[in-house]
């Protein structure tokens, strides 16, 4: 397989399915008829298992479906919930677009900044939390929006972001 330089940061150490993982990429490809369907899921699962995805990690996900790593890439750079990067124990994406924005996102995006004392991009220095700014959580209706891990909430307010906050600590 061709290697592939994207200036990015990769994992410190080489990476490789527990078996545990492998046993689940297993069952993933069983329930499609082509490899190529299984790529999300199979990239979920390579999120769960060494926390974000690096070049490495896009190599043996390429290795498992008998794909090139550009379509890998391809499909974790299209896609924004794969994260391209370490991230903190809690993830926290806070909504950029125009319904999240008209209704006080930038104000919350500022309270975050000072809350978690990290900027969009970054991880706090006790690697509980990473901030991001996303295009869109698709919660334009109770706006505005974030997601902590794998939980959207609306209707922000400084309020509700400290009490989500203060339940992940």
């Amino acid at each position: 397989m061709q290697q592939v330089d994207y200036h990015i940061e990769d994992h410190p150490e080489p990476v490789s399915w527990s078996a545990e993982a492998r046993s689940k990429i297993d069952e993933i490809i069983a329930r499609y008829p082509d490899t190529q369907s299984a790529i999300m899921p199979i990239l979920w699962l390579a999120v769960e298992e060494f926390g974000w995805i690096s070049p490495q990690v896009e190599k043996i996900v390429g290795e498992v479906l008998d794909k090139p790593i550009n379509h890998v890439h391809s499909v974790v750079t299209f896609y924004t919930m794969y994260p391209r990067r370490p991230m903190g124990r809690h993830h926290v994406q806070i909504c950029r677009n125009i319904s999240c924005w008209l209704a006080g996102a930038p104000g919350l995006v500022d309270h975050l900044k000072n809350k978690l004392g990290i900027e969009p991009g970054e991880v706090s220095k006790d690697g509980k939390f990473s901030l991001e700014e996303v295009e869109c959580l698709a919660h334009c209706e109770c706006a505005p929006a974030l997601r902590i891990d794998d939980r959207i909430e609306g209707n922000l307010t400084r309020e509700k972001i400290d009490q989500l906050i203060q339940d992940a600590s």
